[in-house]
């Protein structure tokens, strides 16, 4: 029943918000008003039913142009995750998501970048060049190097794809750490229960530090595995 309140207070805020919203950021092509009032709107319904989100370490995010890596258990971690992130957020996501009704159509607007599961090299490549535009901008980008939502909460293998656009890029890698997420929405129900989620962003770390993308994925896997034990 949560979960069907939430997406209705939602749908309740965005749609009236769009109707100015939209014709704004088509006009300006200024995304700013976009992000803060999409991000506005999904943080004020979380404690409305019931989801209570603790932050620690955030004053240890780099300002400016990064990747942020989280584990990825619950459709709950973007939710509580994107509103707390400063300035310009994209984030990698699958290209199905683009479809829904005035979200799909905010998302394009916002500069989302649609992941393909069709696992071809053209796909990738693609994202890869969305991705290294929007941190040429400035841009925080966001991704689960997982690639898929765990079951059980346990930090799957992790895709190398991040880490080759972490190393060609240069741009600081922010490891976030998202704990209680999946004890209230877990992969497969649609039964959103009352909880707290922590968020832990733990520091930086520099791809110039490293030797390979190797030694970077096991640096990320490291922090974020450190912020999900109770």
């Amino acid at each position: 029943m949560r979960g069907l309140i939430l997406i209705l207070i939602w749908t309740v805020l965005a749609l009236p918000a769009a109707l100015v919203v939209f014709p704004w950021t088509l006009i300006t092509r200024d995304t700013r008003l976009l992000f803060r009032v999409g991000f506005w709107i999904t943080r004020a319904g979380l404690p409305l039913v019931g989801v209570r989100v603790v932050v620690k370490g955030f004053e240890r995010f780099p300002r400016g142009a990064s990747i942020v890596m989280a584990n990825h258990s619950s459709n709950l971690d973007p939710d509580v995750l994107l509103p707390l992130l400063p300035g310009r957020v994209v984030i990698y996501l699958k290209a199905s998501l683009m479809k829904i009704p005035v979200l799909g159509y905010a998302m394009r607007l916002a500069g989302f970048i649609p992941v393909q599961r069709d696992g071809s090299v053209e796909s990738a490549k693609a994202a890869s060049e969305l991705a290294k535009r929007a941190l040429e901008q400035g841009s925080c980008l966001v991704l689960f190097p997982e690639g898929t939502r765990s079951r059980d909460g346990s930090l799957l293998p992790f895709k190398r794809g991040p880490f080759f656009l972490a190393m060609e890029s240069g741009a600081p890698v922010a490891p976030v750490s998202i704990r209680g997420a999946i004890r209230l929405l877990p992969k497969g129900s649609k039964n959103l229960k009352a909880g707290t989620v922590t968020v832990t962003f733990h520091t930086p770390l520099h791809p110039a530090d490293y030797s390979d993308k190797e030694d970077l994925m096991k640096a990320v896997r490291s922090a974020i595995e450190s912020g999900m034990s109770d």
